[in-house]
């Protein structure tokens, strides 16, 4: 496979994701923790917008500002695809005839360029694809083709330059595209729900009460684990905003740690240890989402 093949299909996975978004899922989270939906998508377009004068000879200098800002508008389907259609068009010439492009990095030649842009779109089409609930399986000869440019260099160049995260330490097993995705700083087992239950023990082991019920729906219901044998049920969020502020209040250090957690669509599973100045105890907690939000927390403790 060609450089411009391999840049239009990669495109063009990432422009059949963009296509099938619900229309309220624009603002909900994705891997890439400082974007919404939207701006991932307003950032891949802004890449697009780039590559049409720096394929051309152009220089940061020379483009500036000119593509700051929101680029999608009221219609970001279609301004997703007029980005992507100009940046496919724009790439073949350059390419083709072996020119030079300058970047925020060096000048560095079209090809190489073509490769970056292929990568991102491809990582980010996975991104798009599980922060919307979309088919998340990338082409394998497209992961092939990225992984093979990817090499060790490259990754660690891309890490030093703040690019992409450290990898997590996800089990991906014998699967190419998720060795990709660590590659590229990608936990493969990420979802929405996953986010938010991360979300939710953090703001537990800050303590941090505001934060915790932020994290939870208003007619949320917290199940305790005493008293014995079926603990205590407490409904509505003020009911269970008391529970949390007695729980910190009344512990000496409080200290939260979660030792395991497994989210799959509404559902959610954390196995945790809270701690204490002079002991602790073992448990797990079964979540159940509504909305990206905690709406129903089960908890069991270790006898």
């Amino acid at each position: 496979m060609d450089v411009v093949e391999l840049h239009d299909r990669c495109v063009e996975e990432f422009l059949r994701l963009v296509r099938g978004v619900a229309a309220d899922r624009w603002d909900g989270p994705t891997p890439c923790t400082d974007w919404t939906v939207r701006e991932l998508v307003n950032h891949l377009v802004y890449e697009e917008r780039w590559a049409v004068p720096l394929m051309a000879g152009g220089t940061i200098e020379s483009v500036g500002d000119r593509f700051d800002g929101d680029l999608l508008g009221d219609d970001p389907v279609a301004a997703a695809e007029h980005a992507a259609r100009a940046a496919q068009a724009a790439a073949v010439e350059p390419v083709l005839a072996g020119r030079t492009v300058h970047l925020s990095f060096g000048d560095h030649p079209a090809e190489e360029y073509a490769r970056q842009l292929a990568a991102d779109h491809l990582i980010h089409a996975w991104d798009l694809a599980v922060a919307t609930g979309q088919d998340s399986g990338l082409p394998a000869d497209l992961v092939d083709n990225v992984a093979g440019w990817f090499a060790d260099d490259r990754e660690q160049g891309y890490r030093d330059g703040g690019w992409i995260a450290d990898r997590p330490s996800s089990d991906h097993g014998d699967d190419p595209r998720a060795r990709l995705l660590v590659r590229f700083g990608r936990d493969p087992r990420w979802s929405p729900a996953l986010a938010a239950v991360e979300a939710f023990n953090a703001a537990f082991a800050a303590a941090d009460v505001d934060a915790i019920m932020a994290l939870m729906t208003e007619d949320c219901v917290f199940e305790s684990t005493g008293p014995a044998p079926d603990g205590r049920r407490h409904e509505g969020a003020a009911a269970v905003r008391e529970v949390w502020e007695e729980l910190f209040a009344g512990t000496e250090r409080p200290r939260f740690e979660w030792e395991d957690v497994e989210a799959y669509g509404e559902r959610g599973v954390v196995r945790w240890r809270f701690g204490w100045d002079g002991g602790h105890v073992r448990g797990v907690d079964v979540l159940t989402l509504r909305g990206g939000k905690i709406a129903e927390k089960l908890s069991y403790v270790k006898g």
